[in-house]
This record gives C-alpha cells, structure tokens and sequence, in this order.
C-alpha cells in the first residue's frame, strides 16, 4: 500500500543532523511526524541496497517498527511537497524546482531532501502512489500525472497544468482487427489503469456482459499478442511502442499531463500559493523572450504592430530625440520571425533576451 511505502521510507535510517535519532513509527502521518521530529539530514544505515527497512535498534525503537505517542507532534510545521523520483518527469520537475528557486540536495540513495530555502521538505515517490499521499494529508502538495489522478480517485485539488508529461489514455487493440471501443466491451482488457478502463467501458457494455479487466504493472502493450487480452488500455506518447507491438488507437478515454495537485485541506495555504507563484513564473518564463531594440520615430508605430507585448511595449526616448528604445516580451517560438520584421520595420540594435522568471499582473 501507499501510506505503508510512505511510512517506510521516512522511518527508515538514523538521522545525522541536528535533531537527534529518526523515530519509528507505524502509518505515513505519524512518520511524516517523525521525520520532522528528527531533523533535517539523513542517512539509512541499516539498508539492504534495495529500498527495504531492517527494522532498527535505536533510540525509540521497539522491534514492531511503532513509536510513542508522545514522540510524535502533533503538527508539523513544514509543507511536504511530493515529487516523482524517477524517470523523464522527474528530469524536467528538478530543472523546473531548481529553474523557481526552489533550493535543496538530494543525496544518494536518500528519497527525501529538505528545501534550503522554504519551510519545504521534498520527498521522492512513485509518480502513481503521489495523489494518493496527496488525497490522505500525509503530503501536502505534489507533482503527477492527470491520468495518474483520475485513477487513484483522490480527493485533491489540480492547481496548474504543467505543460510537459502530455499523453493519451487510450483503448488499444491489434491493428488487423479493426476494432471499434463497442467492440471490446465485454472482452478482455488488460491494462495498469483499472478504475478508469472499468468507469469507461461500463458504459459500453451490454447487460450481462460484463469487460473482463485484468491489471498488470509493466508491458501492457506485449498483452494481446501473448493471447492475454483481445485489447488494452494504456499511455500513448509518441504511439511508437504501440506500432511496434501491432496495436493502433482505437479511441482516447482521456488526455493527460503532468499538474500540480494540493490538499485541498493542507494547513500550509501560503506556502502552497508561494510554490505554485514560483512555479507559474519560471514555466511562463520558458514561453516567452524580451525583445528590445532602438527605432526612429517614424517608424515606430509600425514597430509597436510587430511587439505589442503582454500588455503593451516600455517605450523610452534616446538622447536623439528622434530616436526611442523599446522593450517589450514576445512568445519563444515567434521570435525569429519578429527579429525578422523589425528589421524590416527599420529598428536597429535589435537585442533577445531570455528570462529566468516571471511574475505576470
């Protein structure tokens, strides 16, 4: 379960830092607690090199793994931000925390990391288990897919889409067979994401023929041709995977990308609003570029045409009356094509400028 991964992942180790031993303790709330109990650094010293606790012989420990009541606090005074530990959503989350300034050191092998900062600590989990963490208390705000919310059916609140991690939830079957979605309904369907796949076709089916739903972790696409399932519902990217397998799309269930997802009842508010600002200005500023360039007068109404900006362009007078310095944003993708036609709009010095955050009115 979640909250039992959870709950081994904070209490395992000792802590080296400041505030004395980790506590150990028997569900995810009381080892967030705990966490927060022992301090800022840690580092496991009974790990097996797979991720798995050994118990522990320190200070509060009590063989089953529980910890006093008065050990824990009963509130603790920093946000819990959950982020995907792996793989090529958690590459683009660290550039993007580290692009908001959101500062911190994840040592080796250790999946928590305290914010340098912010009253923050991150800890790194399995995209699918963060809503789930998320919905529960025990993590306040998180990073995970759409697709990934829908299915754990949390209570959670999607602040912000990210813009990155898109993809389709799609029914997939063997190309030659020309199914429909109607079609399947009543077959076998092998996917990872039951609670959806089950909510879909239920409105497909037929009294008395119900889908056979069959859930399996990894290599959803090898299903149908291993006779497993008649067809799958599973993430389309690229749909490369998915050709080589002999599958096609048969229909989209849903779209999906990565959000960022909060408790809607985390004790935390400002601090979750302070993180998404700093979110929404870093991924505002990959979009957009500061373009400025002098022109003379007479052409600078055709000049404003070509970078209106956001909400209007800074004009400023040179020390040639004739002359204006104009500063304004353009969206990343047109500027080539702007550059290109203030230079035929007769500006000069025309300068590109990369941002590094933003905070848009």
């Amino acid at each position: 379960m979640a909250t039992a991964s959870l709950a081994k992942l904070l209490s395992r180790g000792r802590c080296h830092g400041g505030f004395g031993p980790w506590r150990y303790a028997a569900g995810a709330s009381a080892c967030v607690g705990a966490f927060y109990a022992a301090g800022p650094v840690a580092r496991c010293s009974r790990d097996d090199g797979h991720g798995h606790s050994h118990g522990g012989t320190g200070e509060h420990s009590h063989g089953g793994g529980h910890a006093h009541a008065h050990d824990i606090p009963r509130e603790r005074d920093h946000l819990i931000f959950g982020v995907p530990k792996k793989g090529r959503l958690y590459e683009k989350v660290s550039k993007m925390l580290q692009g908001a300034g959101i500062e911190y050191t994840r040592k080796d092998r250790i999946d928590i990391a305290v914010c340098k900062n912010l009253p923050m600590s991150i800890v790194f989990l399995p995209a699918k288990d963060i809503p789930v963490y998320v919905g529960e208390g025990d993590v306040d705000l998180g990073i995970t897919g759409e697709d990934m919310v829908a299915e754990s059916l949390a209570e959670v609140q999607v602040l912000m889409q990210l813009g990155f991690g898109k993809c389709n939830l799609s029914v997939q079957a063997p190309k030659d067979k020309g199914f429909k979605a109607e079609n399947l309904a009543g077959m076998r369907i092998v996917t990872s994401f039951p609670n959806i796949t089950r909510k879909y076709f239920n409105e497909l089916e037929q009294e008395g023929c119900p889908t056979q739903i069959k859930c399996i972790s990894g290599s959803v696409e090898a299903a149908c041709g291993l006779g497993l399932a008649d067809g799958i519902v599973d993430l389309v990217e690229t749909g490369t995977t998915m050709r080589a397998a002999g599958l096609e799309e048969v229909t989209t269930i849903m779209k999906s990308q990565s959000v960022l997802i909060v408790n809607p009842k985390s004790k935390h508010p400002e601090l979750v609003e302070i993180v998404r600002k700093r979110l929404e200005g870093y991924l505002t500023a990959q979009t957009w570029v500061m373009v400025t360039y002098n022109v003379h007068r007479f052409n600078l109404k055709r000049a404003q045409s070509i970078t209106p900006g956001k909400r209007s362009p800074s004009i400023q007078p040179l020390e040639d009356k004739n002359w204006v310095a104009v500063a304004a944003m353009v969206p990343k993708s047109d500027a080539p094509a702007v550059m290109d036609d203030l230079e035929q709009a007769g500006a000069k010095d025309i300068l590109l400028t990369s941002l590094l955050s933003t905070r848009m009115g």
